[in-house]
């Protein structure tokens, strides 16, 4: 048995993911296989973490080719026949394909249908990612059905593609994982505090949907109840709207309380987190969620936007943490106000956040990946 799975650029999420899938396929005596598209990091500068695992992995369109830089319907016209050809040459059993939208998987979906190779799914869109058309919808449905089997996010992932139209018995969790371990507080709590004061803390690609003009809003309206007990605020990360942020922030008074040490790489973050007092999540859009993965896993309570992914299986709320609407500033304000106050046990509630996402492992991934072939491999 001969599995493969297909990203369009192994960052250091997938990295731990692939690993654990990996060691479990080698226990099962089967073998395992990573595609990338690219090693160009694209939006996200991770860097490459492919030295970091021995799982064996293919790169269609190095950085280095000569197709770094041509026209993006270029691109995905040779991307496709790289694949085909390295499919062709790894003859694999079952292949895990990125959704629906990306051309390369569409045309991974026509070999594994070509060659007989079982197609499996590896999805985080939900219902209300974006306004749905019926047509769009119907040919999602029509492209659903090729597919053998799903490995997704969350909850709300599988019910949306059970609306599709696939079989919710073919469906499995575990997608979205992180290393928790490089995390756990007992690594971290040495590390000396990047800031003297207290603070809360938000990582985020400056974009957009991100929602951080909300953020900044939501917390001038904090420090204005909370005064001299308020807390600083700590937004990691770069992006367009970063000038924007600047001005918000100048324009509010937030110069001195509010802090932007720009993009870091995972180890640069991890004083942030080892110190950070309560992580918050402000999305308006978000597939899942990742960083509130990390914030968990360093044993962060964690304030989270309805509207992202991970809210429904991440956060138990008043336990690890809590919601809010994403376009409720007063309900934000008033969060940070309590986590800030001093009423809430912040030790128990950030062990709790801890206790929760060790369920969501590396191994998790890998767990999903196996149920979803073996669902796959009997109902051929």
């Amino acid at each position: 048995m001969h599995i493969v799975v297909i990203f369009i650029n192994i960052g250091g999420y997938h990295a731990a993911r692939l690993q654990a899938a990996y060691s479990a396929c080698e226990a099962q005596g089967w073998k395992f296989t990573a595609i990338q598209v690219t090693d160009d990091t694209l939006e996200h500068s991770w860097g490459s973490f492919i030295s970091n695992i021995s799982v064996p992995v293919e790169t269609l369109l190095p950085v280095s080719s000569k197709y770094s830089n041509i026209r993006k319907d270029v691109f995905s016209s040779v991307a496709n026949e790289a694949l085909k050809q390295c499919l062709n040459q790894l003859k694999p059993n079952a292949v895990f394909l990125p959704g629906w939208s990306f051309p390369f998987a569409r045309e991974g979906l026509r070999w594994c249908q070509q060659y007989k190779a079982l197609p499996i799914l590896m999805s985080e869109s939900k219902e209300d990612d974006a306004t749905r058309s019926w047509w769009r919808e119907t040919v999602k449905n029509w492209i659903l059905k090729r597919y053998k089997a799903a490995l997704v996010g969350g909850q709300v992932h599988k019910r949306y593609l059970i609306k599709l139209g696939m079989p919710a018995e073919s469906i499995f969790l575990g997608y979205d994982v992180v290393g928790n371990d490089f995390l756990h507080p007992d690594n971290i709590k040495s590390i000396p505090s990047p800031l003297e004061k207290p603070y809360f803390l938000a990582i985020n690609r400056f974009v957009p949907k991100k929602n951080l003009l909300f953020l900044l809003s939501s917390y001038a309206a904090y420090r204005h109840v909370a005064g001299a007990k308020a807390w600083d605020l700590v937004l990691s990360g770069d992006g367009q709207q970063r000038p924007e942020m600047e001005q918000q922030i100048t324009e509010l008074g937030l110069k001195d309380v509010v802090h932007l040490p720009g993009f870091l790489q995972q180890d640069e973050l991890l004083p942030y987190f080892a110190h950070a007092k309560c992580f918050i999540h402000a999305s308006i859009q978000e597939q899942w969620g990742l960083v509130v993965n990390e914030a968990m896993a360093a044993a962060l309570p964690v304030l989270v936007s309805n509207r992202c992914g991970c809210f429904e299986d991440l956060v138990i709320e008043g336990i690890n943490g809590f919601g809010f609407d994403p376009e409720n500033s007063q309900q934000l304000a008033d969060l940070m106000l309590k986590v800030s106050s001093g009423e809430i046990d912040l030790a128990k509630m950030g062990h709790a956040a801890l206790e929760h996402i060790q369920k969501f492992s590396p191994d998790y991934f890998a767990q999903g990946l196996m149920q979803a072939v073996e669902y796959a491999l009997a109902h051929r």
